[in-house]
Parts: C-alpha cells; structure tokens; sequence
C-alpha cells in the first residue's frame, strides 16, 4: 500500500514539474528596443563654469553742469551712437554766447580803427609830424584788438561746446542698463547719469583651475552654452589667459570673447565654456539609457545571434551628448538594450526590436 501511494507522489510530482516547464515554455518574450554601439573618435573635454560680461560698458558723465531738462532714453531702450541722453538746461550758456558773439563785433570794429589809425599814423611819422613812440603806440593798439578778437573767438567757441555738450550723448549703441539722474536734478561736471552698455560683443569671465591651464591658449575655439537658455549654444574665442593664479583658489582668469547678434545673451548669465583637449582617439560608444548600475559597478544588456540578452560588464569614459564612451567586451555593432533593459534578466529570450539615437 506504501508503495502505491510513493509512486503515485511520484506520478504526481512529475506532472507538476512537466506542467511548470509548459507553462514557462508558454511565458511571452519580453519586448525591448536596442541601438547599435558605435565606434566613435572622441576628444577630451574641459568644461568649466563662467560669468557673462559687457566689456564694452561705460557709466556716461555729464561734461558741464547744470539741472536736467529731459531724459531721452530710459533704462532697457536701445540706443544708437550720438543719439541724445540727457539734456540739460542751457539758458546761461546761451546768454553768455550772446554777450560774447557782440563782445566780438565790438572788438572787429574797433581793429578795423586801430588798423586806420595805424595808416594815418605812418603817414604823419613820414611827415615828421608824429614821433616814433606815437607810431609804435597805434601799431600795439592794433595787435591788442587782434589779440582780443582771437580771444573772444575761442571763448565763443568754449561756450558753443558747452551748449553742445548740455546734451549728453550715446559714445556707442547699446542699451540703457541704468537712469542715474532725474528731471529737475542738479548735475555737476564729471556727475554720471546713464550707464550704458553695448550687449553685441560680450565676454564670458572663466577661471580656470590649475590643472587645466595648458588648455587654454589664444584664439582657441570653445564651445558656450548658458543656464538660462536651454539648448542654446554659440562660438566662443579665447582673448586671454592671465598666466596669474589667484592666491587664494588658485585659479587663472581667462576671457572668451561671444557674439550676440541675436541679443538673447544677457550680461550677469551663468554660461559653461567646453573645450577639447589633448589627441582624439578611437572608442566604442552607447547610449546613456543603456547603463545598468548596481552600486559601483555597470553594465550593459547585448541582445546576441539566438534573441537571448546578456549582461556585460563595463567601465564609462567621456560623454559625447546622449552617449557615452564605454571599454568592456561591448564591440561597435553590438545591439546594446536601451528599452526595456530594466526588466529583463541574463539569458532571457526577448523579442528586439531597432530604435535609432541620434549620432554624436
């Protein structure tokens, strides 16, 4: 009776064990996507952090002084070269320009009678009627009003300046970064009352760490993106390398010079400068989505020849946007899993499909 009822335990298990194999054998294949590794020649990279400047910046100062009339451009307008900023009252410029232009008048008619009496003078000398100390003296009359006439011409000239120079002017394009002054404000000469800055050619300040000194040399290209604007990038021009570190961090100032024809760089932007450094070289490259980490290791899934996944090992370099460089036993052409990779295990069959990555 035992030994019916063992064989019959036996049967039984048999059929449990055979029915678990068909139904696995019945389990869908898990779906996943995968991209072709590349081979791929890559550069090292710097990439360090900077500040956007306006080199081409100037706080504009009034030349004479007086109370402001009117301001003619307001913080954040564009303004052209020579166009009017600030105007100043210029009434007693104006009425000393007046008295001096008749001050002149009166001096031309008084030398146009020094210089007759000078011919009168000479004609009566020659006579013997008037002695040499008379003729000298009406010769000095005469120099002293050309003399005179000289100086009110170029105080009258003084004066025009000073009329012209009651408006300030733009000394270049640019935008009004600030209004200094007000309506009805007394200004002295030398007072600011605009700042003004041009946002065309701008410059991005970097300080660069001593490891990465020789990297950066003049009229070097580097590549500039910014925080603010997403997916925006412009070339960049190395200007200068001070070869002065700082005391403190240790760090050398470095200028790049951009270009903002398009005005959407703003002075004060957090921008990150890029450079390639050092040979280029040949490495095998994947997509990001295709890293697997389990605490400090990585790896990637391949999909081989019979549509079973295998897990590899391996270590990541330099990343070239969405890829990076991998060393490892992952050969350029290998169908590394991007889709799908987390749910998957070693050995398990899958149904694969193609999904493309944009090439670096």
């Amino acid at each position: 009776m035992k030994r019916l009822m063992s064989t019959a335990s036996l049967l039984s298990a048999i059929s449990v064990i055979f029915a678990f194999h068909v139904a696995a054998d019945d389990t869908p294949r898990s779906r996943v996507q995968y991209t072709l590794a590349l081979d791929h020649q890559i550069q090292k990279r710097v990439d360090l952090p900077g500040t956007v400047e306006a080199p081409k910046s100037s706080m504009v100062a009034s030349e004479v002084e007086g109370a402001v009339r009117k301001l003619h451009a307001r913080e954040g307008q564009f303004v052209k070269r020579g166009a009017p900023l600030v105007s100043l009252k210029a009434e007693h410029l104006e009425f000393e320009l007046q008295a001096a232009q008749a001050s002149h008048r009166e001096a031309e008619a008084r030398y146009a009678l020094a210089e007759r009496n000078l011919d009168r003078s000479q004609d009566l000398f020659e006579g013997e009627v008037l002695s040499r100390q008379q003729l000298d003296d009406s010769r000095y009359e005469l120099d002293a009003w050309r003399a005179k006439i000289d100086q009110l011409a170029a105080e009258i000239r003084r004066i025009e300046l000073d009329i012209d120079r009651s408006v300030v002017k733009a000394p270049f394009s640019g935008i009004v970064a600030a209004e200094l002054t007000e309506v009805g404000q007394w200004v002295g000469k030398g007072t600011t009352v605009i700042e003004l800055l041009s946002p065309y050619e701008l410059e991005v300040r970097v300080e660069v760490p001593e490891r990465h000194f020789a990297a950066f040399k003049k009229g070097a290209a580097v590549n500039v993106t910014f925080d603010a604007i997403a997916g925006y990038e412009v070339a960049g021009t190395v200007l200068s390398l001070v070869p002065r570190a700082s005391a403190q961090a240790r760090t050398f100032p470095l200028r790049i010079s951009i270009n903002n024809d398009d005005g959407r760089i703003g002075a004060g932007m957090i921008a990150s400068v890029s450079l390639t450094a050092g040979d280029s070289r040949r490495v095998t490259i994947v997509p990001k989505d295709a890293l697997i980490t389990r605490g400090s290791k990585r790896f990637v899934y391949v999909v081989e020849s019979d549509q079973a996944v295998k897990m590899l090992p391996v270590t990541t370099g330099l990343g070239v946007g969405n890829w990076v460089e991998v060393t490892g036993p992952v050969a350029p052409g290998a169908k590394v899993i991007t889709r799908g990779n987390e749910r998957i295990r070693p050995g398990q069959q899958v149904i694969a499909e193609p999904i493309e990555y944009a090439a670096p």
